[in-house]
């Protein structure tokens, strides 16, 4: 073997020993990297397993929710969390802190209106999930579909706002509306009936949707997707109040179904808009 054949071999082995160091740094570099994101994901959990737990522990322990209502809370705010994040997690929060200074803001008022001794302040399971249920789905469909987390998420954000809206509208409308009408009559009736609604209540359910929308910002950007969310949240507060004054009424629906149909809806409308806007 000559001399420029065994040049040749020993250039060519120092060419295959870099290439296969390179290699192996290359995948020792993305094998760490890997590690840290799972080790990341992994504590995020954790921590928004911790803040839910004690969540729901409060707000038992503080007699806005029963024990089978702390845990629907837990499970629909995991649910929300795994697809939306920390931004779907902060909304539904949003939500929950209005909802209850809203149910208990001038309860003495609110329970001479309702005819009643006593307005109830303390949420059950079925409330909870009647708000937040379609909120939770959308929060799965964002975390099993990847690909279309934007559109799933906008959803969530959508059932949250519509959420929101109803329960301020009906809670505060009930106290500050000044002209209560039947939504579909447009007859004076008295606050708080199935159906009736007011400006000031309105207005108002607007705002909550609005708060809704501003929260879903700060992760996912100002633009157009804030009108879509502050519009879903209107359109499904409106319908809750057309199902109120009809199906309600004569007792075909509870409270319960009127509210998970209007977060449906709301999910559905951005959904809508979405896709054909």
């Amino acid at each position: 073997m000559g001399l420029s054949e065994r040049t040749t071999i020993n250039g060519a082995s120092t060419g295959s020993a870099a290439v296969i160091k390179t290699n192996l740094a290359t995948v020792s570099y993305i094998g760490i990297v890997g590690y840290l994101y799972v080790m990341h994901l992994q504590w995020s959990l954790l921590v928004a397993v911790a803040v839910l737990t004690a969540g729901a522990f409060a707000a038992v322990k503080l007699r806005k929710l029963t024990v089978a209502a702390g845990a629907a809370a837990f499970v629909v705010g995991l649910a929300i969390y795994m697809g939306g994040g920390l931004t779907g997690l902060l909304s539904l929060a949003v939500f929950f802190i209005l909802a209850t200074w809203a149910t208990g803001h001038k309860k003495k008022v609110k329970a001479v209106l309702e005819h009643k001794g006593r307005h109830q302040e303390r949420r059950k399971a079925g409330q909870v999930l009647a708000n937040g249920g379609v909120a939770a789905l959308a929060g799965m469909l964002a975390c099993l579909a990847p690909q279309e987390q934007a559109l799933y998420t906008s959803m969530l954000s959508g059932a949250l706002s519509s959420a929101t809206a109803d329960t301020l509208a009906s809670e505060l409308g009930m106290v500050y509306g000044r002209h209560a009408v039947n939504i579909l009559s447009w007859k004076r009736e008295a606050r708080g009936l199935d159906g009736v609604v007011s400006l000031e209540g309105t207005l108002i359910g607007i705002g909550g949707s609005a708060l809704i929308a501003l929260t879903d910002a700060l992760g996912h950007g100002f633009g157009p997707r804030m009108g879509i969310i502050i519009l879903a949240g209107t359109l499904g507060n409106l319908a809750d109040s057309l199902l109120g004054a009809t199906l309600e009424r004569k007792h075909y629906l509870n409270n319960d179904l009127v509210n998970t149909f209007n977060t449906l809806i709301a999910a559905l409308a951005v959904w809508a808009m979405a896709t054909w806007l």
